[in-house]
């Protein structure tokens, strides 16, 4: 069976990554269907109009999925990590808890407050 990469990508994970980040695409991709899916830079991004929007990616060290919000250094949430990223902020998300759904909103829903026009 030949898998597209970002299905691929989807797949190769270990668990539990493996069974949280399809969840957090699929939360994405049915409250937000103004963004698109695509692969970019071998990886998954959701996109806003052609514009990078957030990405879903692990951590190398302990391989945690996190949400990476490409205008982050934008927005001020206190779960947002800055770290050494001069542009993005992520989210970490615990794959052996239930889904922050709350907060995966409310932090789309303030990013997309940028993208806005004013």
């Amino acid at each position: 069976m030949n898998l597209k990469p970002l299905e691929e990508y989807y797949e190769l994970q270990p668990e539990p990554t493996k069974g949280c980040m399809p969840a957090v695409r699929k939360l994405i991709l049915e409250r937000y269907p103004q963004l698109q899916e695509s692969w970019k830079y071998r990886m998954p991004f959701f996109c806003l109009e052609n514009k990078m929007f957030c990405y879903l990616w692990t951590e190398k060290h302990t391989n945690k999925p996190y949400l990476g919000i490409v205008e982050g250094r934008k927005l001020d949430h206190p779960l947002l990590i800055q770290g050494n990223r001069s542009r993005m902020k992520i989210l970490m998300i615990d794959p052996t808890q239930d889904l922050p759904i709350n907060t995966i909103c409310s932090i789309l829903n303030l990013t997309l407050k940028l993208y806005s026009p004013r």
